[in-house]
């Protein structure tokens, strides 16, 4: 999506003075920017670059006074300038609802949790230098933004009134990406289609990747040979991926581990598959034997989990929206994140809310309107919503006010002492802060 960043200067002009009537601007100077076509005339936008990255703000024409402050997803592989303008276009919802809205690209691309909230808490003060104080302001995550929003909530408690989680991978770095770690090693098992050194490294392209998948598995096939379709057949009965599902989750496995350990890390691993017995194949003890065995080195393990794993300690409202059948970001990952705030005294600041759809972006725009009214109306209130008040307050929406999220470890495989949250504790994270160098630099 290109952007048209040029306005006429008598455009510009008004634009800015009608705005520094109605909302109390500050003497600043506003760059204008050209919206969303979806959200033409209804929205003023503006966009700029610092060391937070690239970023866009929008202010409707009934602004409501609260501001929704955005963590997309990702990580992307690479700084886009032009992903700000297509967040926006996305979360349009939020903007309708008459909320002002947010969202930074974050400084690079790749792989650091603390480094994006930093620059989540960085956009969400430029709003504020431009705009004044908003009555009040929701921090919103989705997928992988799920973890930077819950990171930010964490790290600057004061900065935001609640807390909005959609498909929100929110277990933490050293435990969310172990299905892909297994479908790492299952899928060199079956097709040796991935360099074994140096570990975690992939010399290959995207559509490299993906032809060696087909190559393996005939994928992308009507039919198959009997050899693809048993190796298909295992790689899916081990992992519990779905075939449509199984690209992305091989490009994460492959390109996002090896930013991880050769970007972030040096060349340190933090993945281990060790003790992990994998099942469901056609000859169980044949894959357990020949399938390749990681160990993690521990410094990588403990940056990891500084950068991205959460201890719970978030004292505002939580509201998390998550489809049951997400084929992205496990359903079962709501078990982990009520647990982690349980552990650290505040499950009562959570409701979790979950749809019967088969999706991880992209869900009932409705449900997200409703997701983020009963979050406002419970910090305006005080009254906490329940799973069945949202669901009542959009009829047309696929919400399911009974399911319960089984525990993390139903879903993947747990490592030694993967069990018991939170995964990082406030002790170590105080402990590990005054080390040098610790965590994933940004």
């Amino acid at each position: 999506m290109k952007r048209n960043l040029w306005m006429p200067a008598i455009a510009v002009g008004l634009s800015v003075a009608v705005l520094a009537g109605a909302l109390g601007l500050r003497n600043v100077v506003v760059p204008s920017a050209a919206c969303p076509p979806d959200l033409a005339g209804k929205v003023t936008c503006y966009t700029g670059h610092d060391a937070g990255g690239y970023y866009m703000m929008a202010v409707p024409e009934n602004w409501n006074r609260s501001l929704v402050v955005y963590s997309h997803g990702g990580p992307d592989a690479e700084l886009d300038e032009e992903s700000v303008a297509e967040d926006l276009a996305e979360w349009s919802v939020m903007v309708e609802q008459g909320y002002a809205w947010a969202g930074s690209s974050y400084r690079r691309g790749g792989y650091g949790v603390r480094m994006a909230a930093e620059d989540t808490e960085s956009v969400r003060k430029r709003f504020t230098d431009r705009f004044g104080q908003p009555d009040r302001t929701y921090l919103h995550g989705q997928s992988w933004g799920g973890n930077v929003a819950a990171k930010a909530a964490e790290t600057y408690p004061d900065s935001f009134d609640g807390l909005l989680l959609t498909s929100g991978n929110v277990a933490g770095g050293t435990r969310a990406y172990n299905h892909r770690v297994d479908l790492r090693a299952v899928y060199q098992y079956y097709c040796n289609a991935l360099p074994r050194t140096p570990q975690w490294q992939v010399p290959l392209t995207l559509e490299e990747l993906n032809a060696g998948l087909q190559a393996c598995t005939g994928i992308d096939s009507s039919t198959r040979t009997p050899g693809q379709q048993r190796n298909l057949d295992d790689i899916l009965a081990v992992t519990g991926l779905s075939a449509e599902s199984l690209p992305t989750h091989l490009a994460y496995a492959a390109f996002l581990f090896q930013d991880i350990v050769w970007n972030r890390l040096d060349g340190r691993s933090p993945f281990s598959n060790e003790g992990v017995e994998y099942h469901g194949s056609h000859d169980d003890a044949a894959l357990n034997a020949g399938v390749e065995r990681y160990t993690a080195d521990p410094t990588a393990v403990r940056d990891l989990s500084y950068d991205s794993d959460l201890t719970g300690r978030i004292a505002i409202p939580v509201l998390t929206l998550h489809a049951i059948g997400d084929p992205s970001v496990f359903v079962e990952s709501q078990h982990a994140f009520k647990a982690t705030l349980t552990a650290a005294g505040h499950g009562g600041n959570l409701v979790q809310t979950f749809t019967t759809e088969e999706e991880h972006n992209e869900l009932n725009s409705a449900g997200y309107a409703a997701a983020i009214a009963a979050l406002d109306g419970w910090v305006r209130t005080g009254v906490t919503p329940t799973p069945q008040t949202v669901a009542d307050s959009c009829p047309e929406c696929p919400f399911d006010p009974a399911f319960t999220p089984g525990p993390l470890e139903s879903r993947i495989a747990p490592r030694a002492g993967g069990t018991v949250w939170p995964a990082m504790s406030a002790a170590q994270e105080s402990e590990w802060s005054t080390l040098p160098r610790v965590g994933i630099a940004g």
